[in-house]
């Protein structure tokens, strides 16, 4: 077969790929602090300040506690299980790469480009969430002109370096930890007296009212995807790895304190939420955090809301354009993805799959307008379960990676850093990630989400099988 006959997008990107520049490696330029808030950052967003109240909502108080504690577990086994691969290998690309080293190509391939569709597409909704609030302030400018604003300034912070990213990263992290510190303070005190509130609910009646479970403890169990789903980011840490400084010291402690906060965080502010806003008002509020601060008598609660989610906004684009551009960069340097997005500035920048993510999450804005009831909706289910099938990825990586170090005499007590309780994390990481999934099937509403995942999976392998037969 002559495939050089092949379409033009398909010859530069396989057969004269190697004309191609390839640009620079990537520098480790960034510190332990800028992880550490990129994977809070990664984490932390509209899926607490704006989905808590839905989960309290349906799960009733006591669920939300428990649903966001289970997901706050699995997603610290998760990243147990990547510290370990990602201090011995500290690769850009990171659970990519150990997909297709340790589990096969194929599945690489699968993980690599469904997580680049996640990180997508959400930004879509990321710059859609920042365009309405600003709009709001100054409705004279058009939500679509802010989402062209947003997308050129994060877009220049990432054509920087990865420190400028980190940086910027950290500070927009750090007004989200601001911001949940000050409300499990001021829950607190109004919890026990000690502000006066609005409302005639004090202290944990809220949780006993209408029993436990008002919903039944099923209803916990259909809201673990979104739950989960707001955990998602946090993994991270593993690409940000091979551009970190002295990743073998960072990395694990930046985990091991991640969670731990991330969890307490969560925890702590569904509590403090549930406590003070009636589960049956909460599923209805479009921001139950904003109303728990005007209930303390702050008068500009709303505006101070809708500044920090803002900031989730533009801090999960953020970390979305960074993710894709390296991911991107890791795969093309496999001969997973087009050669062109190897390519990187004078400073070390993978750019072009930065454009390509701009480039989707613009066509996705396009389809929310224009085919809202199809495309968009399609669009944005097939990511719903993407992040657990990564996080299931990680897992049995985690497995075959403790086989190869047996397979070539490595100990695992030379380790420098080692999981602990291998292997019950993995295994329950992956049992309790395929349950989160399962879950989708007794929700209706959910099934067009684990059906067009399920879809997505199977192009991609497909895609994979058609670019072997190209290549070869």
């Amino acid at each position: 077969m002559n495939y050089c006959a092949l379409p033009l997008f398909w010859k530069s990107a396989f057969c004269f790929g190697g004309f191609m520049a390839q640009g620079k490696e990537l520098k480790r330029s960034m510190k332990s602090r800028h992880i550490m808030m990129i994977s809070i950052g990664g984490t932390i967003g509209t899926g607490l300040f704006l989905g808590a109240g839905a989960t309290i909502g349906a799960a009733g108080p006591l669920g939300a506690i428990i649903a966001f504690a289970f997901g706050g577990l699995v997603m610290f086994m998760v990243l147990l299980s990547l510290a370990e691969m990602a201090v011995k290998e500290p690769v850009t690309g990171s659970f990519y790469q150990y997909a297709v080293k340790y589990l096969s190509p194929g599945t690489g391939f699968v993980c690599g480009w469904m997580y680049w569709l996640n990180w997508a597409l959400a930004a879509t909704a990321g710059f859609t969430a920042a365009g309405i609030i600003m709009n709001s302030f100054l409705p004279s400018i058009p939500v679509w002109i802010w989402c062209a604003i947003f997308a050129i300034v994060l877009a220049f912070i990432n054509m920087i370096s990865a420190k400028a990213y980190g940086e910027t990263e950290f500070w927009f992290a750090g007004i989200k930890v601001i911001a949940i510190v000050c409300f499990v303070i001021i829950g607190a005190l109004m919890i026990f007296g000690v502000v006066p509130s609005s409302s005639s609910i004090v202290g944990w009646k809220n949780f006993v009212a209408d029993g436990l479970f008002p919903n039944g403890f099923s209803a916990v169990f259909l809201t673990m995807i979104a739950v989960v789903y707001s955990f998602q980011g946090a993994e991270l840490i593993g690409i940000a790895a091979g551009e970190c400084e002295n990743p073998g010291k960072n990395v694990p402690r930046v985990i091991n304190g991640v969670g731990v906060r991330i969890i307490l965080f969560y925890i702590l502010s569904v509590a403090a939420l549930a406590a003070i806003v009636p589960w049956k008002d909460a599923g209805v509020l479009e921001s139950p955090f904003a109303v728990v601060f005007s209930m303390a008598g702050l008068p500009i609660a709303y505006s101070l809301m809708s500044f920090v989610v803002l900031t989730s906004a533009l801090s999960a684009n953020n970390g979305a354009l960074y993710a894709c551009s390296r991911l991107l960069w890791s795969m093309a340097n496999e001969g997973m993805a087009p050669k062109f997005f190897a390519k990187v500035n004078s400073r070390g920048v993978p750019y072009m799959g930065m454009f390509l993510t701009l480039a989707v999450a613009a066509l996705s804005l396009l389809t929310q307008k224009y085919a809202a009831g199809t495309v968009y909706i399609w669009l944005m289910a097939c990511t719903g379960i993407s992040g657990s099938l990564v996080w299931i990825i990680i897992s049995l990586c985690h497995f075959s990676f403790r086989r190869e170090l047996a397979k070539n005499g490595e100990k695992v007590a030379d380790l420098e850093y080692r999981t602990p309780f291998y292997p019950v994390v993995p295994v329950l990481s992956v049992i309790f990630n395929f349950v989160v999934i399962g879950a989708l099937y007794f929700d209706p509403n959910q099934q067009v989400t684990l059906i067009s995942g399920l879809a997505a999976v199977a192009l991609l392998y497909i895609g994979y099988w058609v670019k072997e037969k190209i290549t070869k």
